[in-house]
């Protein structure tokens, strides 16, 4: 099987909304922004898009996006990894979310695919990673994680970067479906004009090194704040 085709159906896999990760209890803030009265119950798509476009542009791509290229770039093999990198990576990860949700939720999904990486696919890079967020050494933030274990499986940091971003676009406009702010078919619709956006943000990611994992968008970060008092919820963030 050639390497570019491997590495794609990797990134299928990691990105499938099966992946048992935890991603599906996730709303990133929109369930507060639909209680508030912010999102109208159904949204317009044009609303939905912008939003969709501005959590990839100002928040998940320089933040998650470049954590990613960061673990990936300090993988080089699958059983040699430059745990300093990483490690420094995964701490500034955690030091850009300013919510205690935000926080949490990205360790447990983190750990969650640690979990089952290592028992299907028992890199030996992962292992020695594992073994720093089990000690507690690192947080073991989902993206980190998941560039390491994709530098492991052969795929290319670009296409890892892409691959999460999309597995976080397909996870959103998911949320917004359950949240009744959209419907299905609408859903699918904003995440076929997002595509441009999640190419332009993995682009721009990849190249990213520690110093540029950054977050800000301060209404979605109170949203997220709002959501930890919240309480009847439907999501764990």
């Amino acid at each position: 099987m050639p390497d570019d085709l491997a590495g794609f159906l990797s990134v299928l896999q990691l990105s499938d909304s099966a992946f048992p990760s935890g991603r599906y209890t996730l709303s990133y803030g929109l369930e507060t922004l639909a209680q508030s009265g912010r999102l109208a119950m159904p949204s317009d798509p044009a609303v939905l898009a912008a939003l969709l476009r501005d959590y990839l542009r100002l928040a998940v791509g320089p933040s998650e996006g470049v954590g990613l290229a960061c673990a990936h770039r300090a993988t080089t093999g699958p059983d040699s990894v430059d745990l300093d990198l990483v490690i420094r990576a995964d701490e500034r990860l955690t030091a850009v979310k300013l919510s205690r949700e935000a926080r949490e939720t990205s360790t447990r999904t983190g750990r969650a695919l640690l979990r089952v990486a290592t028992a299907a696919f028992d890199p030996g890079a992962l292992s020695q990673y594992a073994r720093e967020v089990a000690n507690k050494r690192t947080p073991g933030n989902h993206a980190v994680v998941l560039g390491v274990l994709s530098a492991c499986l052969g795929v290319s940091r670009l296409k890892s970067v892409a691959g999460e971003l999309f597995a976080f676009a397909a996870s959103w406009v998911a949320a917004a479906v359950r949240l009744a702010v959209t419907d299905h078919r609408t859903a699918q619709g904003v995440l076929h004009d997002v595509r441009s956006d999640l190419d332009a943000a993995a682009r721009q990611a990849v190249d990213g090194d520690v110093a540029d994992i950054t977050s800000c968008t301060p209404l979605l970060d109170i949203m997220t704040m709002q959501h930890e008092e919240t309480e009847l919820r439907l999501f764990a963030s």
